[in-house]
């Protein structure tokens, strides 16, 4: 975050980190707020087994994650839920079937800047396991665990592992 020096509205070399949440200018008025960007993560569930994709990118490359990703603008987070899951997997899952479970907070580092991000989980039950199609350039593998056999450590995000910690228990 430290990086960004130059200010997008004078063009001077006057921009300043506060160091948590926001740029200000001291040669003009701009400010920038580095705002908690939303980002959804689900839990598939069938019977006693969670549903897992293996990262394809950094960050957490080779990992576990669970479907899943940012919100766009204008979308509702249960629309984001549908979306990723038709985009990751190419399965078509009905919206009125997400169920929110709760948040936590978690830092996505991407390309030298750590975004700060709300991940809000929701479950998905599903009677039985599904096909699907990945989305290669993001997901490796698709692969269903027993919640008996996750370990927590091959998990990418500390706010899935803190998620289904408590979810699971």
């Amino acid at each position: 975050m430290e990086d960004l020096k130059f200010c997008p509205k004078c063009g001077k070399d006057t921009l300043i980190w506060d160091g948590n949440i926001k740029w200000t200018c001291s040669n003009c008025d701009f400010v920038l707020f580095n705002n908690t960007a939303a980002a959804v993560a689900v839990i598939i569930k069938c019977k006693n087994e969670l549903f897992f994709t293996v990262r394809n990118q950094d960050p957490g490359k080779g990992k576990l994650d669970l479907p899943g990703g940012f919100c766009d603008p204008r979308e509702s987070s249960e629309e984001t839920c549908y979306r990723e899951l038709h985009e990751e997997l190419d399965i078509v899952t009905d919206i009125s079937r997400f169920r929110y479970l709760g948040s936590r907070p978690n830092l996505y580092p991407y390309k030298n800047i750590v975004y700060n991000t709300m991940d809000l989980f929701f479950l998905y039950e599903v009677e039985e396991k599904f096909e699907i199609k990945l989305q290669e350039s993001e997901v490796s593998a698709g692969i269903w665990i027993a919640t008996s056999a996750i370990d927590f450590d091959k998990i990418a995000f500390e706010s899935q592992k803190s998620f289904l910690r408590s979810y699971i228990s």
